[in-house]
């Protein structure tokens, strides 16, 4: 598994290569930025084909500053900024179209392979919790939406959301606390089982 550190470490080695000229390192770094930027626009809103624009438009902004960047630091909160302020440059004027189904959106989330001891069963039921999970989130508001999805999907630090959504850290917990309280009243009888899925890692 793919800790936290080595993936930053990975990004440190492809932002130094990049900015050497190795095109595959660049490369490498451009399909990074685009799916991960493209990932939390669809999560956001739920548009295909706006999410591809601001996932473009975050690649394009990413690699503008690529001389400025600290390699040193993780890529996910700046690029995240990008993406939720271009969200909502949208949004305002109304070019987002909420209308993707969540499934769509699981479609990103790879499965974890099979153990030989596993319970078809019980990952069924996992599986429509998930989903439940997911039709809950999106009925989140927007503030509650995001937060959620930075700390319990994206697993960013209280820190990191605070930089992402420009807001102190104090503001950070108390929201995340609200988002996860509202989720887990729109969930219902799944609450006991959210608990121990969505727990704070």
């Amino acid at each position: 598994m793919i800790t936290v550190m080595s993936a930053v470490d990975e990004d440190h080695r492809l932002i130094l290569a990049a900015r050497s000229g190795d095109a595959i390192a660049r490369e490498a770094l451009g399909r990074r930025v685009s799916r991960s930027a493209y990932l939390f626009a669809f999560q956001l809103t739920g548009d295909r084909e706006a999410s591809r624009d601001i996932a473009q438009d975050g690649a394009l902004r990413f690699f503008r500053y690529l001389d400025r960047f600290d390699p040193a630091r993780p890529i996910e909160p700046w690029l995240f900024q990008i993406v939720r302020n271009r969200v909502r440059d949208l949004a305002r004027r109304a070019q987002i179209r909420r209308h993707e189904s969540l499934d769509a959106l699981l479609e990103h989330r790879r499965p974890e392979p099979a153990a030989a001891d596993h319970d078809p069963a019980g990952e069924a039921e996992r599986a429509d919790l998930r989903q439940r999970i997911w039709q809950s989130v999106a009925r989140l508001s927007d503030p509650h939406r995001e937060i959620f999805l930075l700390r319990d999907f994206h697993h960013l630090s209280y820190g990191e959301i605070a930089e992402v959504l420009s807001i102190p850290l104090g503001t950070v917990m108390s929201r995340l606390h609200a988002a996860r309280m509202n989720l887990r009243a729109l969930l219902g009888d799944d609450e006991r089982r959210f608990g121990r899925e969505g727990s704070d890692r």
